[in-house]
């Protein structure tokens, strides 16, 4: 089954956005291998939109040649090479959002060009096509087909924004993964009140979502904006403090969301390591379950809350968010998360066990942080 587990990699949008080229793809694949990103569980490469130069004479896309001069072909090879998959970008309208040429009406002839390539994932945008629901399915389904027909395994991602619940029919029409909103941005606050960040994204939007994802379907809040830094393209101010990033790294995982990384992992710092390479974390977003966790309450003051996500074999992921702006204890009470008993609680931020407890468990959170945990039956 493809997309088993909540695909996880990179997309270099919000770092290098038409800056992108297969310089900064050879590079970046060279530093999952040395930096330990391709071992903790990270495998796909995928490139944003601008990477193109146009279709030649017979009607087949082709890459810039100033930035991608050896072409997809040979780029996608040396992403294999490395041991990890390759991925591409392009739009259901006839123009993709930054104007470049897209699918509509090309999908057969884009879908083997792109399996030509050696491409595993396609990114599928949704600027300047007809917006209904109606031919959002349409659009989409006829793409899925068209990858589907070239015989090769490519993961579908629909890049549709939420607007036609595509948590309704996404699977249906063969789609591994949709975008439930709008573009994220590199801030805890949106000052725009656009709703681009991390809180309204990540604690609104993906309540009530939680029985459209499983095995092979996942509901997808956007990228990754840990370790950007204020250095993104939709990074206003100066970027989120590190509790906060932290904190979205832990919702996703939750959410059992697709982990795809935005900054520029050639240069990481400590602190961004350590959250995206925190494999006890990671592990509750792979579960094999792959049930997405879920909102169960609100402790004292009510912008700290408690979501909940069960794993297999009886365990559970908790997550104690606070929402407020002054450090809170936070407790989870068994009666919240529906369960009796004895538990055994992990830290997973601090890699250590807190003992066992029958009835609720409590910790401090930093404004705007959470305690990521794993219950275990005693």
């Amino acid at each position: 089954m493809l997309a088993a587990t909540p695909p996880m990699g990179w997309n270099g949008w919000n770092h290098f956005g038409p800056g992108i080229s297969s310089q900064v793809v050879r590079e970046t694949a060279d530093a999952f291998i040395s930096s330990g990103i391709k071992d903790a569980g990270y495998e796909y490469l995928v490139i944003d939109d601008l990477w193109h130069g146009g279709r030649d004479e017979k009607g087949r896309l082709y890459p810039c040649p100033k930035r991608f001069p050896e072409g997809m072909k040979a780029l996608g090879d040396y992403v294999h090479s490395r041991g990890l998959k390759f991925g591409i970008y392009s739009d259901a309208g006839p123009r993709t959002c930054a104007g470049q040429p897209a699918s509509q009406d090309c999908e057969e002839i884009d879908a083997q060009t792109f399996a030509d390539w050696g491409v595993d994932y396609l990114k599928y945008d949704w600027c300047n096509a007809e917006h209904s629901r109606a031919n959002a399915e349409y659009r989409y389904g006829k793409m899925a087909a068209a990858l589907r027909a070239t015989g090769r395994d490519i993961i579908f991602s629909m890049c549709e924004w939420g607007h036609h619940r595509p948590w309704l029919w996404g699977a249906k029409i063969g789609a591994h993964l949709w975008r439930t909103g709008t573009d994220i941005c590199d801030c805890w606050n949106d000052p725009t009140g656009m709703k681009h960040e991390i809180e309204s994204i990540g604690f609104e939007r993906q309540r009530g979502l939680e029985g459209f994802a499983g095995p092979g379907h996942w509901n997808d809040p956007d990228f990754l904006v840990v370790g950007l830094n204020g250095k993104g393209r939709q990074s206003p101010g100066q970027g989120c403090t590190d509790i906060e990033y932290r904190t979205q790294f832990g919702l996703w995982c939750l959410l059992a969301a697709p982990l795809m990384i935005g900054n520029d992992v050639r240069t990481l710092d400590a602190a961004t390591r350590e959250i995206l390479l925190n494999r006890e974390a990671i592990a509750l977003d792979q579960d094999p379950l792959g049930q997405q966790g879920y909102f169960v309450g609100c402790d004292f003051p009510p912008s700290t809350e408690i979501w909940k996500k069960p794993l297999s074999g009886g365990e559970l992921g908790v997550g104690l968010f606070n929402r407020h702006w002054q450090r809170t204890r936070i407790v989870a009470h068994w009666s919240d998360l529906e369960i009796r008993g004895a538990y055994k609680v992990r830290d997973l931020w601090a890699h250590e066990d807190r003992g066992a407890y029958d009835q609720e468990f409590s910790a401090e959170v930093d404004p705007h942080g959470c305690a990521l945990l794993r219950l275990t039956p005693a």
